[in-house]
């Protein structure tokens, strides 16, 4: 937990966004960095870990009735370093972004070059710094979805900070957390970072055209997911080629169209596609 990992230590966290400016915000909650030299100071450390995930779950509560209020469907992408997702990401903005209107929070402790490549598809983006934190909290997540304003019925992507262990414990407010694991890591993930893939309700194997390079066993590695557990949704996919990227989008369009009608509104379209919508909806006056 985070308690002992050190993140969070400065207290602090910027967001970069679109006009180029940094805010920073505090932390709602400290991290200590102490070791347990006592039962007394392991019972502390028990205690602070509930005290940071209970105030963290109440604002994830909070973000989560807002999206779930207009119809905004919102994934947290979760990986270790390296797994493609920003790569995955850029793919399904590309496919999806004609027709949804998107907006993206990116996560990094250092650097805006994701939210950059986000940008550079058209979609709007919200970059949080961490610093020397190793996650994104519902805090910070808040703050961004402020920024952002995403339009009812739209869609919304976070990227978490690379790293298979304490994103698992931190709730942002997400529809789903969608955890990426690529071909290129060892297919013993799941059983060695359970608490992420437990957490997860769908596994995107990526980079699924390297699997003739790689000594990948694919089978194992569902099975082992699957162990941990047995409701996660697989599916294998590359961002690079393309391949299984239709399954991957059907997933999202019909979860995001199953929310926005939950929630009585209409599925946001981007602004260029407005007009187009609208005169194709509007009701042909008789001659």
């Amino acid at each position: 937990m985070c308690t002992t990992c050190g993140c969070g230590e400065t207290g602090e966290h910027s967001h970069t966004h679109d006009h180029g400016h940094d805010h920073g915000h505090e932390h709602p909650h400290t991290h200590d960095n102490l070791p347990a030299h006592s039962h007394e100071d392991a019972a502390r450390l028990v205690r602070i870990e509930r005290d940071i995930l209970g105030k963290n779950d109440a604002l994830a509560a909070a973000n989560r009735a807002r999206l779930e209020e207009r119809g905004i469907f919102a994934l947290n992408f979760v990986s270790s370093p390296g797994s493609g997702k920003t790569e995955l990401l850029v793919r399904t903005l590309t496919e999806l972004a004609p027709r949804h209107a998107i907006g993206v929070i990116e996560g990094d402790q250092q650097t805006s070059r994701d939210a950059d490549r986000i940008r550079a598809t058209g979609v709007k983006a919200v970059q949080i710094n961490t610093g020397k934190g190793c996650h994104l909290d519902a805090h910070m997540v808040g703050h961004a979805l402020d920024e952002l304003a995403p339009a009812p019925g739209g869609l919304v992507f976070i990227e978490n900070v690379g790293n298979l262990v304490c994103p698992s414990a931190f709730d942002l407010g997400e529809a789903h957390k969608v955890v990426v694991l690529s071909v290129t890591e060892g297919d013993d993930k799941p059983l060695k970072y359970p608490d992420m893939f437990l957490a997860s309700d769908l596994m995107l194997i990526n980079k699924s055209d390297l699997l003739p390079y790689v000594s990948f066993d694919l089978a194992a590695c569902m099975a082992n997911a699957l162990q941990v557990n047995p409701a996660l949704q697989i599916l294998t996919l590359s961002a690079r080629t393309g391949e299984g990227m239709a399954a991957w989008l059907a997933w999202v369009e019909a979860r995001a169209a199953h929310l926005a009608k939950a929630a009585g509104v209409a599925e946001a379209v981007p602004a260029a596609a407005a007009p187009v919508a609208a005169a194709a909806a509007a009701p042909v006056a008789a001659e």
